[in-house]
């Protein structure tokens, strides 16, 4: 093959060139050329077998069905955006028409909007979507409110207060709530938490109870005489055990307080167990210094009624309730009291053995206030009020009035 090549260049330089020097044809040289040396590589293309040829049609097929999948996909784009900008439109219209449409709406949204069913739950959907962007808004002002509270309050106060001293002052105040803390789990009276309600309750009533009780354990640091808190009953991997790693992350084993899977019958000696039930019989009168307290860690939503109660009277522990309606006038409804109102009151009872100051801290929508009267007398009171609150003294107007209507009607 390159002797073939060799041998038309040489006849090449012989014949054309010199011809084409005498008639100026310098500019078609190279044309004439480059069929002269490909014409041996066409020949030997068309020598190739008829199956080794490309096949032209099926090429032709090929591009056509790619060309007309991507007209259909462009044409479905398309569509789809002008669906999506008339659903926008109508979602402008009766927006200005006072109807309950959110203001920003995404694409998925939108989305999710056109595949509802039926007209009623478009509606619905975009009842839930304006609802919860009035909700994002409402918290949106009240954090911004709240900051524009904690500015004024920072500049209210002294200019010359640097951070480093507040810094300084919170780790020293830190340092010694931790001492005092360590000093109780040495020389403190006892308080129980007991953990063995889980059955009982929801995986979400078993949360409110772990936050509840991580503000009692934050308010008992910070007291002047802080309870030595066990938490007994409670196992490895139980509901309880995964909330509170959730709070505490890290610091749950740097906490000073007793955590334990016995019960509290195995860790302290019987006679000196109380346990702290709205169902007690007995009313508690004063504080005990030498008793140990046991509070159920229990929210209950049901208002399930006895549980403490038969759980004390089947270990054989000592019961008693806090004289609720002895300093309080009560309104209608149970006397269970959330876990950090408890260690609020019992801390309180510790430091001043005042039951005025110590029910300071049960809510005042359970009460009408202080016992300042005698007993009946109050009572007296409160059923009045609770009359006209449940709207029955309106019943006996209508009722007498239609007895003195008739009468009329039957003298006439």
């Amino acid at each position: 093959m390159q002797s073939a090549n060799v041998l038309l260049k040489k006849i090449v330089r012989s014949s054309v060139l010199p011809f084409a020097a005498q008639h100026g044809m310098k500019k078609d040289l190279f044309p004439l050329s480059r069929a002269l040396s490909l014409s041996p590589c066409l020949k030997q293309d068309n020598s190739r077998s008829p199956s080794e040829k490309l096949d032209l049609d099926a090429w032709k097929k090929v591009m056509k069905s790619g060309l007309q999948e991507e007209v259909s996909e462009t044409v479905s784009e398309r569509k789809e955006l002008s669906d999506l900008a008339a659903a926008r439109e109508i979602l402008e219209m009766w927006r200005l028409a006072g109807r309950s449409v959110p203001e920003n709406i995404s694409e998925e949204q939108l989305k999710t909007f056109m595949d509802c069913p039926s007209k009623s739950a478009k509606k619905k959907y975009l009842k839930y979507l304006h609802l919860k962007e009035l909700y994002k808004k409402n918290d949106k002002r009240k954090m911004d409110e709240k900051r524009e509270r904690r500015l004024e309050t920072a500049s209210k106060t002294d200019e010359t207060r640097s951070k480093s001293f507040v810094c300084l002052w919170a780790s020293c105040m830190d340092k010694a709530y931790s001492w005092r803390v360590a000093q109780s789990m040495i020389f403190g009276q006892p308080l129980v938490f007991d953990m063995s309600y889980e059955k009982d309750m929801s995986v979400r009533e078993v949360a409110n109870t772990v936050r509840q009780i991580v503000l009692s354990e934050g308010s008992n640091r910070r007291s002047l005489d802080p309870f030595h808190i066990h938490f007994c009953n409670l196992k490895d991997d139980s509901l309880y055990h995964k909330e509170f790693i959730k709070h505490y992350k890290e610091a749950w084993g740097k906490l000073l307080i007793t955590v334990t899977d016995q019960c509290y019958t195995d860790v302290f000696p019987k006679d000196k167990l109380i346990y702290l039930t709205a169902d007690s019989p007995k009313v508690m009168k004063t504080f005990d210094h030498d008793k140990i307290y046991i509070v159920g860690s229990m929210v209950d939503k049901s208002i399930k009624t006895g549980i403490s109660l038969a759980r004390a009277k089947r270990l054989g522990l000592e019961t008693a309730a806090l004289p609720l309606e002895k300093y309080l006038l009560w309104n209608a409804g149970a006397k269970n009291l959330t876990l950090d109102q408890m260690m609020h009151i019992l801390l309180t009872l510790k430091d001043t053995g005042d039951w005025k100051a110590a029910l300071e801290f049960v809510p005042k929508r359970k009460h009408y206030g202080f016992v300042s009267k005698p007993v009946h007398e109050l009572k007296k009171t409160l059923n009045l009020i609770n009359t006209l609150k449940l709207g029955k003294r309106q019943e006996e107007v209508r009722k007498q009035f239609a007895k003195n209507y008739s009468r009329k009607l039957t003298q006439k």
